[in-house]
Formats: structure tokens, C-alpha cells, sequence
């Protein structure tokens, strides 16, 4: 019985890899070094008289063109008062997250010796969820106002899959998403696959910068979106096939599988039930298969061509 219950458990671990790869490499020895300003709350707490010390300490966010009479009026504006007020209530203590952000820039550094983890400002953008996080190789500018909860009143008009990632968790990912975007070069294959599998790799350097986090929030579904792709995955894959996608240059297809979209557009009766970028997670699917079943490191899998790495994955959609 004993062998049975040991047998049950190393089964059931092989299997859990196989859904979700997890690195969970030992980064407590890894040195990072970076400093935390809270721009937002020195500017939003200064006064006029206080403006040029201000400037002197962050002198890349005053540029010329932005005048004193337009960071003063500022200052000053009820609204954006209200919004600095509404996001000290969840960031007056920023500890938590910057756990989080000191164990990434670790696991980048593991991964990637030359990496020189950025100083982090905290800002507002007045709710800019198209500029959350900025990456400026020494600089890492993050916009607080756009992580108050998916729930949260000054979300009210925004659509739902917006408003899904608009929450404290996501902060780190989106940090992650934005060096990732610097560490992987430009592709020169136009194809949908092509695409695909270059948006999948990038998902699978979340898997080792993120080993904690969850795919859900890597990606950024709801539990019923996640079910759906889970659900569907055969079906999505024959679909690419049959509808002889794969292999196509129509840039329309970006818009349809691989942009941040309410839903993916299959132009079938249900496509509202489907999540946005199913071609993504397909692509990081197969970049998962493909690195289960190939020996590689993780500056060779950026390089290797995207219809050779579909070929070697062996990957089958699950049923």
C-alpha cells in the first residue's frame, strides 16, 4: 500500500509539471541593489515653495516643456488629490510589493548575470492603463493609480478586461512584461505562427522569472477565461489548422488572436465566452512543450526559429 501511496505522488507531481512548469531555483544568494522613490507622494504632498527641490530630485520628470505653473496646478487639483488619497489607502506601505519586485530582479539576475536591476519610482498617470510601467534601463516607473482592484469605482466605465488586470498582484508581471520586452529581440518571421510562438516564448520567460505566480495572472484571465482555453485547446489548434492560419501573413489576425482584446474572434456565435490572445497561450503551450522535450537554455530558446521549435515540441493540443 505504501509503494502505491509513494507510486500515486510521484505520478501526480510528473503531471503537475507537465501543466505548469515551475523553476523554483534557490535565489536567496543572489544580490540585487536598487533604490524605491515615491514620487507620488513627495509631489503630492509639496508646495510651491517646495517644487524646486522637488525638481532637483527628479529632474527627468520635469522636462522644459512642463512648466512650474502646470506642476503647481497640479498639486493643487482636487482630482487628482482624490486619486493620490484613494491610492495611499492600499500604497501608503509599499513592502509587499517590493518583496516582490526585489525576488524578480533576483531571478533575472540568476538568469541573466549582466542584468542591473532599475530604481523604482512610484507615480500617477491618471489612470493611464496603456503606460502602468515604464522600463528605462536604469529607471522603472510605475503608475500606482491603475492597481486600486478590479473592483474599484474610478474602474466603473472601463471594459472588463481591463479592469481584470487592474489589481495589486499584477503590478510584479507587468514589471516582468516590460524588461521581458527589452531582453527579446525582433522577429523577422511574419508568419501567425511565427508570431505566436514569439509571443509564447516571451510567456515562458514569466514561468522562470515567476515561478510563484500563477498562470491566470501571467496572463491575465479570469478563472472562467482560463477554463475556457483549457477547455478549448484542441478545438482552437484544429481551427488554426483548418482554417489554414497558421502559415498566414494576414496582419488581421493579430487583432483577432494576439492583441489584448475582450475576446478572440473566431466569427462564431460564442466567441464572447473566449478570452482575448488565445493565440498567445497557445503559442506558450507549445515554447512549454517544446523546452520539456528539448534540452535548451534560455538565450538559446530565443534565438531558434519558430517553425523548427514547433516541429521539435511535439506538442499536442490537450483534449
Amino acid at each position: 500500500m505504501r509503494f502505491f501511496i509513494v507510486l500515486f505522488f510521484i505520478l501526480f507531481t510528473l503531471f503537475s509539471c507537465k501543466e505548469a512548469p515551475r523553476q523554483f531555483i534557490d535565489v536567496s544568494k543572489v544580490s540585487v541593489n536598487f533604490s524605491l522613490e515615491r514620487y507620488d507622494v513627495d509631489f503630492y504632498n509639496s508646495t510651491k515653495e517646495q517644487l524646486p527641490s522637488l525638481k532637483k530630485k527628479y529632474p527627468f520628470l520635469f522636462p522644459k516643456s512642463f512648466s512650474d505653473s502646470i506642476a503647481i496646478a497640479q498639486m493643487n487639483d482636487k482630482d487628482a488629490q482624490d486619486l493620490y488619497k484613494e491610492t495611499q489607502q492600499i500604497y501608503k506601505n509599499f513592502s509587499t510589493s517590493e518583496a516582490q519586485l526585489t525576488r524578480l530582479f533576483k531571478y533575472l539576475k540568476y538568469y541573466n548575470p549582466k542584468f542591473n536591476s532599475p530604481n523604482i519610482i512610484t507615480m500617477l498617470s491618471d489612470i493611464d492603463y496603456n503606460s502602468r510601467v515604464i522600463y528605462a534601463d536604469s529607471l522603472l516607473f510605475i503608475s500606482l493609480d491603475v492597481y486600486l482592484g478590479k473592483e474599484h469605482p474610478f474602474y466603473a466605465d472601463y471594459p472588463t478586461y481591463i479592469k481584470e488586470n487592474n489589481t495589486k498582484e499584477r503590478i510584479v508581471v507587468d514589471v516582468a512584461n516590460a524588461i521581458i520586452e527589452k531582453q527579446v529581440s525582433s522577429f523577422s518571421n511574419r508568419s501567425f505562427i511565427g508570431k505566436m510562438i514569439y509571443e509564447g516564448k516571451k510567456m515562458y520567460l514569466l514561468d522562470r522569472y515567476l515561478p510563484r505566480i500563477s498562470d491566470e495572472l501571467k496572463i491575465g484571465y479570469s478563472k472562467e477565461k482560463m477554463d475556457w482555453v483549457k477547455t478549448n485547446e484542441e478545438g482552437v489548434w484544429k481551427y488554426f489548422i483548418e482554417k489554414k492560419i497558421l502559415f498566414s501573413t494576414d496582419t488581421n489576425l493579430n487583432k483577432r488572436f494576439l492583441n489584448n482584446a475582450p475576446f478572440s474572434k473566431f466569427y462564431l456565435q460564442d466567441d464572447n465566452l473566449s478570452p482575448g490572445r488565445v493565440g498567445v497561450w497557445l503559442g506558450w503551450q507549445i515554447v512549454r512543450s517544446f523546452m520539456q522535450n528539448n534540452d535548451v537554455s534560455l538565450p538559446e530558446l530565443l534565438r531558434i526559429d519558430s517553425e523548427y521549435l514547433l516541429k521539435k515540441s511535439k506538442y499536442k493540443p490537450k483534449k
